[in-house]
């Protein structure tokens, strides 16, 4: 069976197994160490250099002296970096020399914590992280306490932080200017003091991916749901490893996008996903998200139709707990992102209205 762990799991990997070892830098501690918390759909399979797919995914301990850097495997990226309390950070392991990279220096004495969160979209890259490097004689500390409330968020690019960064329409896509820290989703959990996991992949969509087939892609959401890492299917995801309290699916872009869909078969992707994610979170709200950038006379009349649809077929069969919210339609007024994606400022306006409707519906005040 693949070792395949996430949060609770993974803070049961033995300790004896994460052996520190000393280099020019100061002390190496394998991604292995007990201490070390991980979130996200992770796979184990080597438990020193663990590998994820997926933007969103979280690595967080503490650790004790007065410097910091980590290890990852070249052409991992890109990451947010958060030291204590201080402003997040962005660090990339780019190029063949990228492997070690300094978080922190010339930190008070005493015990810190870091928050790591991975913002790029690494199906391609099939980043791995590997462990920290601390002080000499020093070592890491228990992580910070996870928090209990927790959504999974289900999307597409603008999920995944397509171009946030960028400040022109016309820009096209940019590893650098992309960044899902800054996403509606992330900074969603973070307004609502929640973890988060996110499975979203630029151009996918509930049937059709961006540009396809009237019949829809043979890979698709419904497809790649069940996966531990984007298209790859030798690993099955464990729902069993991260149950949250909500799932936000925020598709239907990419099935609406260019000319001639049969949409009809729009909707018959929307209840399948609904299926799915019921099945194997029983207990959890729904919530069916109408993105930002559809609109039109045709296309998001089209997709709120096939939302509500699905909703109301769900509510027949005694779901109750399956919901709609839309976004307002971005109008430019807060600029654009690359490829007329949302903006920075934009996604915050997005957070904004999500975080309201998730704190009235789930009563997180």
């Amino acid at each position: 069976m693949n070792k395949i762990l996430s949060i609770a799991a993974a803070l049961l990997v033995s300790a004896s197994a994460a052996a520190q070892t000393l280099s020019p830098f100061g002390t190496v501690v394998k991604a292995s160490d007990s201490n070390i918390q991980y979130v996200g759909r992770i796979v184990f399979d080597n438990p020193d250099s663990p590998l994820f797919t997926y933007p969103g995914v979280q690595i967080r301990s503490g650790f004790t002296g007065t410097s910091l850097k980590m290890i990852a495997k070249p052409h991992s990226g890109y990451f947010m970096a958060q030291i204590d309390n201080g402003e997040a950070f962005k660090v990339a392991f780019n190029s063949e020399r990228d492997s070690i990279v300094s978080l922190a220096t010339a930190l008070p004495e005493g015990t810190h914590q870091v928050k790591l969160m991975y913002i790029s979209e690494g199906y391609d890259m099939r980043p791995e992280f590997r462990g920290f490097i601390v002080d000499k004689d020093h070592s890491l500390a228990p992580a910070p306490t996870l928090p209990k409330r927790r959504i999974e968020f289900i999307g597409n690019s603008i999920t995944c932080g397509y171009g946030v960064e960028a400040t022109e329409a016309s820009a096209p896509y940019q590893e650098e200017t992309a960044n899902h820290y800054y996403t509606y989703a992330a900074r969603t959990a973070r307004n609502l003091d929640a973890v988060h996991i996110t499975v979203a992949r630029s151009g996918i969509g509930v049937y059709r991916n961006y540009n396809g087939p009237k019949s829809g892609d043979k890979i698709n959401m419904n497809t790649e749901y069940t996966h531990t890492l984007l298209y790859d299917n030798k690993y099955e995801w464990d729902f069993s490893h991260f149950v949250p309290q909500v799932v936000c699916i925020n598709l239907g872009t990419n099935d609406t996008s260019t000319t001639g869909a049969d949409y009809d078969l729009l909707l018959k992707g929307y209840k399948n996903l609904y299926k799915q994610v019921r099945e194997h979170y029983p207990n959890a709200k729904i919530v069916f998200l109408c993105g930002s950038m559809m609109r039109g006379e045709e296309d998001l009349p089209m997709a709120k139709k096939a939302m509500d649809t699905a909703v109301a077929d769900a509510h027949n069969a005694g779901d109750k707990e399956v919901y709609r919210f839309d976004f307002a339609p971005q109008t430019g007024d807060l600029g654009f992102g690359a490829s007329w994606h949302p903006s920075y400022w934009q996604h915050e306006k997005m957070a904004g209205e999500l975080t309201a409707y998730l704190r009235n519906l789930m009563k997180w005040w």
